[in-house]
Formats: structure tokens, C-alpha cells, sequence
């Protein structure tokens, strides 16, 4: 139990977990799968089954979600055949999309074949243990970690250590699965904050530590002359209907075989700690506001059993983030990755058993997801290039999309989603092929769309972010958006801003057009122009 809460105070999903630890699931898949999901406990099917990543949809009843978890947004070829498999068995309620968390999602599962797919992913590796409720998330690290010439460091074995510990290896670790909230981690391992580290709860940016700094003396830590890496550790970032924050320095620097343990400590911290009576002030940066970052940084100090060093005196994150669509070249000598774009991260069988393939022809068999919702194919040789080039497929999941689509993200929307307020994933689509129609453009836009103000899409971090929320017009009550913009990526990142409330999305195009012509240098095409002058 917390200190912030008493047993009378507990909300009714505090509640729900004292009755029955939701990892606990786990045992009864076989009886849920016999009984169907309307004669499940209501309790168990619409709460407990996240903690094995399964999710109940009221707006499509029977059929529900699947979340894996996919450390630093990698799988096999193999993997993503089983999860291609388990898509094309549900025909056109089947499909999946790629998550602003590098991981993925399956919809129209069925409960009663609940137990085959956990076998079959249990198979090949795969685990979607802890991906809901009040438990960590998947974690991020760079889509293109020990690809990168340029990285400092390669997230990817701290990225696994970090959820091997969570999850006892992906088998369920009851240590971590009843937090306040869910939490969000990332690691950076590269310049561009490939990661979005200030919307996490808890982010490792890339900072070197000078031999004059300030090293603590009496910490244990000797002094150097050379510049050693390490992370400064970023806490409290994340987005929610009742408020966003940008996350705030620890003032803490950690090498990174700390990281794991300074992982553990931060959680320790806020499971024991957190606040628990009110689920709208529920994640980290409330525990925060309430003690200091002082008194937070001591707590996890007394966890960690050390104390961390002061921040470095500046991080490395100072490049303008990249979006990696496109083909570049490895750090390996003579091997190319290449980024095709995934319109909204929506995928179905075809296309899945399509990018397996790819990747095993073409690659290594290893296929990555970004935050941008898009795919990164690793380690495809010069000498097959040009033919990966021709691939059918490319077509329609291009290295080289418009300037407006290569950037665009979007949430689940109403489709599937009883949270969102408005349909995103077809209109988004729908709206950027008739501007990029209309307009010319010399830099990307990153729009991003969001159904409701849990924001999902992120519209925060966006050129231009549109939130879903009804709205009023001639009496009727419509589909519309609240319009952010100010959102930066990459270096000096920092969160946008609500500039227009409730323009119905039957009105949003020509305001769109206008933003893109006056804010973002966007031209008129001339048969665009044609029409409008008539």
C-alpha cells in the first residue's frame, strides 16, 4: 500500500487489484476460452486481461485486442509471420498497427482462441505479459541501435535487460504488475532523440560526464580526466485527459551498467509511494509535484543503495530528429537498412507475411518499428539493393512518401477504440492525400492525429496535432478537433500548444491548407489554384 492513500480512499481499479492480482489471469486463459467472453467475469474480462495484453472493446464486442511487447521495436521475420498468421485467421476483422511505442497490435481476436495464439507466441519468443493496466510499457530505444554510424551507444541489450527484470523474462513479475499508473521508459542512444524521451515517465538522454565536473566525492566514484558516457535521467513526462507534462531533469547522471538498477529503484519508488486514490493524478510527476525532485531523487537514491552523481552539464541530444524512411547505409561496411513508410501503422496478413519475407530475401530476417509508426528493414546488402527496390510492396509502403504522409501518426480512433471521440485513421489518410493534391511542400509536417485527450497520437509533440472532441454546428452535434501546434521533436524538444478548440472535421481541411501556407511555407499547386480562382 502507499503512503498517499488509505484502503477507504481506493479507486475501484485499486480495488479490483486487491481482490485479485491481475497477473493472476494468467492461470485461468484455458476456462475464460471455454466459457466465451459474454459469461467471463465482467471484472476479469474487462480489466484483469490486460495484464496479459488482451483488451476488451466495447465497440466491437467478442472481438478483442492483442498489445505485445517488443523490446526497442524488434522482431524476426519468424515472429512476425506467427503474428501474421494469428491476423489472417480473423479475415477482415483481422489487422494490426504499429504503436508510437515501437510495438505492435492485433485486432479481432477471439477469447476462445486465446490459448493457441499465447503457444504460438510462446513458440517464436514473443510475450505480451504486463502491456496493460497500471504496468510498465513497451520500451523504447533507437529503431536504428547498432545500425547508426554516428550512435554513442546501442540501446538494445539495456532495453531487454530492462524488460527481462519487469517481466521475469517476459513470464510475469508480480513485483512490478500493480503500479499507481502505467509508466513509460526510453533510452537514447543517439543525437536525435529518436525516442521522444521528454513524454516518458522515466528517459536515459546520452550525456558525457567531463573530468571537471562535479563527480560527488564520496560516492565511491573516482575522478577522470576523459569523458566518460553516460545518460542524464530525465522523470515525470506523459500525456493524460487531466493534464501533459514535459519530463524534468533528475539532476542525475548514470553510467549505463546503472541503468537497470536506477530502473527498478525509480519503480520501487512510485509503486510504494505513488498516489493511488485518484486515477486522473495518478503518474509519477504527481508524486512528484507532491515531495520535490529533491526528496524524489533522495528516495531513489535510498532504493539504489548509492548515491547518483550530479547531471552531466549538458546532453547530446543535438540533432533535428530523423524519421528514417528512406534507404541509408550501415555502420556495417556494404549493408543498407531501409525505412518504408506504413500509412498510420495500419497493416493486415498480406502485408505482414509480405514484410517477412522482405526482410529474410532482402536482410537478416530482422524488422524494426519506429515511433513514427513506420518499419526500418535491417542489413539488406549493396548488391540487392536496387532489386529490393522494385519489390511490389514499395508501392504502397514507399521509402520515399510525400512530404505530409511520411510524417503522419495517428491513434486507433473510433474504429475500434470506445475511448476516442471521432474515426482518425481513414480521415487522417483521407484529408493528407487531398492536401499533398492541393500543395506543394519543401520540408516535411509532422500532423498528428489523436481521437480523445488521453492522446495516444500524440498531438503534442506535432507540427500540427488534432485532438478528437465533439462539437457544435447549426444545432447538431459533430465530429471535431481541438488544434495544437508548437510541438518539437529532436533537440530543444518541448511540448505544443492548444490553439483552436472545436472546428467540426467537415470544416478542417481549408484550415489545415491555410496553417501549411502560412505557417509552414506550403505553395498552392496550379490546377489547385485553378479551381479555387473559379
Amino acid at each position: 500500500m502507499t503512503d498517499t492513500a488509505t484502503t477507504t480512499s481506493l479507486n475501484k481499479f485499486e480495488k479490483l487489484k486487491a481482490e485479485k492480482d491481475g497477473l493472476a489471469i494468467k492461470s485461468e486463459i484455458e476456462k475464460f476460452a471455454s466459457l466465451g467472453w459474454e459469461a467471463m467475469n465482467e471484472t476479469d474480462r474487462d480489466h484483469r486481461l490486460k495484464w496479459v495484453g488482451v483488451f476488451f472493446r466495447p465497440v466491437t464486442p467478442g472481438k478483442f485486442m492483442m498489445r505485445l511487447r517488443m523490446p526497442n521495436g524488434i522482431l524476426t521475420s519468424n515472429q512476425m509471420r506467427v503474428l501474421a498468421q494469428v491476423v489472417q485467421r480473423y479475415g477482415d476483422d483481422g489487422c494490426a498497427d504499429i504503436t508510437t511505442r515501437q510495438n505492435i497490435q492485433l485486432r479481432g481476436i477471439r477469447i476462445e482462441d486465446l490459448p493457441d495464439i499465447f503457444n504460438r507466441f510462446h513458440a517464436v519468443g514473443l510475450t505480451t505479459v504486463q502491456s496493460g493496466m497500471d504496468n510498465v510499457r513497451n520500451i523504447t530505444g533507437d529503431p536504428v541501435a547498432g545500425l547508426d554510424a554516428d550512435e554513442l551507444y546501442d540501446t538494445r541489450e539495456l532495453v531487454q535487460q530492462i524488460q527481462d527484470m519487469l517481466t521475469n523474462k517476459g513470464e510475469g513479475n508480480p513485483e512490478f504488475s500493480n503500479l499507481p499508473r502505467k509508466f513509460n521508459i526510453a533510452i537514447a542512444g543517439g543525437r536525435d532523440n529518436s525516442v521522444h524521451a521528454e513524454i516518458n515517465d522515466l528517459a536515459f538522454v546520452p550525456a558525457f560526464k567531463e573530468g571537471n565536473e562535479d563527480w560527488g566525492l564520496g560516492t565511491g566514484q573516482e575522478f577522470s580526466q576523459s569523458p566518460i558516457f553516460g545518460f542524464n535521467v530525465l522523470v515525470g513526462g506523459f500525456f493524460s485527459a487531466k493534464r501533459c507534462e514535459a519530463a524534468i531533469p533528475l539532476n542525475a547522471w548514470v553510467a549505463p551498467d546503472d541503468v537497470v538498477a536506477v530502473c527498478r529503484a525509480v519503480l520501487e519508488v512510485f509503486r510504494d509511494h505513488g498516489p493511488r486514490a485518484n486515477r486522473q493524478k495518478s503518474r509519477l510527476m504527481w508524486l512528484i509535484d507532491e515531495w520535490g525532485v529533491e526528496k524524489f531523487r533522495a528516495e531513489v537514491e535510498s532504493r539504489l543503495g548509492k548515491s547518483l552523481l550530479p547531471a552531466a552539464a549538458k546532453d547530446e541530444i543535438d540533432w533535428e530528429k530523423r524519421d528514417h524512411i528512406g534507404v541509408y547505409k550501415q555502420k556495417q561496411a556494404g549493408l543498407n537498412y531501409a525505412g518504408l513508410h506504413i500509412p498510420v501503422g495500419r497493416l493486415y496478413a498480406e502485408d505482414m507475411f509480405e514484410i517477412a519475407r522482405l526482410a529474410e530475401v532482402y536482410g537478416t530476417g530482422e524488422i524494426r518499428f519506429t515511433v513514427e509508426q513506420n518499419i526500418v528493414i535491417p542489413n539488406i546488402p549493396e548488391s540487392r539493393l536496387a532489386t529490393f527496390l522494385t519489390e511490389t510492396l514499395l508501392e504502397r509502403f514507399s521509402v520515399n512518401p510525400g512530404l505530409l504522409a511520411r510524417s503522419l501518426v495517428s491513434c486507433t480512433g473510433a474504429q475500434f477504440c470506445n475511448f476516442a471521440l471521432i474515426e482518425t485513421k481513414n480521415r487522417a489518410l483521407a484529408m493528407i492525400k487531398v492536401l499533398e493534391e492541393e500543395l506543394s511542400f519543401t520540408n516535411p509536417v509532422r500532423i498528428h492525429w489523436t481521437g480523445c485527450p488521453n492522446s495516444c497520437g500524440q498531438p503534442q509533440v506535432a507540427d500540427i496535432g488534432l485532438m478528437g472532441t465533439k462539437t457544435r454546428k447549426n444545432g447538431k452535434t459533430l465530429e471535431g478537433v481541438d488544434i495544437y501546434m508548437g510541438g518539437k521533436v529532436g533537440k530543444d524538444a518541448h511540448l505544443g500548444t492548444c490553439i483552436i478548440k472545436g472546428i467540426p472535421c467537415e470544416d478542417l481541411q481549408p484550415i489545415l491548407q491555410d496553417l501549411l501556407i502560412q505557417k509552414f511555407g506550403a505553395k498552392l499547386n496550379k490546377e489547385a489554384l485553378v479551381v479555387s480562382n473559379c
